[in-house]
């Protein structure tokens, strides 16, 4: 399967640096089993921190799973140095924020909710704790006397 990269889409009003913060960031996905194509029903997710032990001791993935209908063991590793921020003049364009390195797991759908940060795109105002489940979400920025905002947020998933 290889790596899979997950782009994001948005409208950046006033804001930039758009980011997944820390290494407690929950990437919320819906993942298919490579083998048989059974696709989880529940989202689950990853965290940079998580890991987990390949079988035969071939090292460790962030995500190790055994297929519920077809019983093969499965993995999908967060390549850390693939995170990338959304900034102001990636708004309204598709850009890869992370890339997974997909061992018989792939990713099929995301579901962005808390734990993005970004900042005043004039003032660098910090804004933490963003949630993204509605896919719009908007603030005031008191040093600009401006309103902030991100909106239409949409993904897809490439192969790298």
């Amino acid at each position: 399967m290889g790596r899979i990269g997950l782009q994001l889409r948005a409208t950046l009003e006033n804001i930039t640096r758009l980011r997944a913060e820390g290494e407690d960031f929950r990437w919320y996905l819906k993942l298919k089993c490579g083998n048989c194509g059974e696709v989880s029903e529940k989202w689950q997710y990853l965290r940079l921190m998580d890991s987990a032990p390949l079988k035969g001791g071939r090292g460790s993935a962030t995500m190790v799973q055994k297929c519920k209908l077809c019983s093969r063991e499965n993995s999908i590793e967060i390549l850390s140095q693939t995170i990338k921020p959304y900034n102001a003049e990636d708004s309204e364009k598709f850009k890869t924020i992370v890339e997974f390195e997909c061992r018989g797991l792939e990713p099929v759908d995301f579901q962005p909710q808390a734990g993005f940060a970004a900042e005043g795109a004039e003032s660098g105002t910090p804004f933490n704790d963003i949630n993204l489940l509605e896919k719009d979400w908007n603030d005031y920025d008191e040093k600009t006397k401006e309103s902030v905002g991100i909106y239409e947020v949409t993904h897809k998933f490439v192969k790298c």
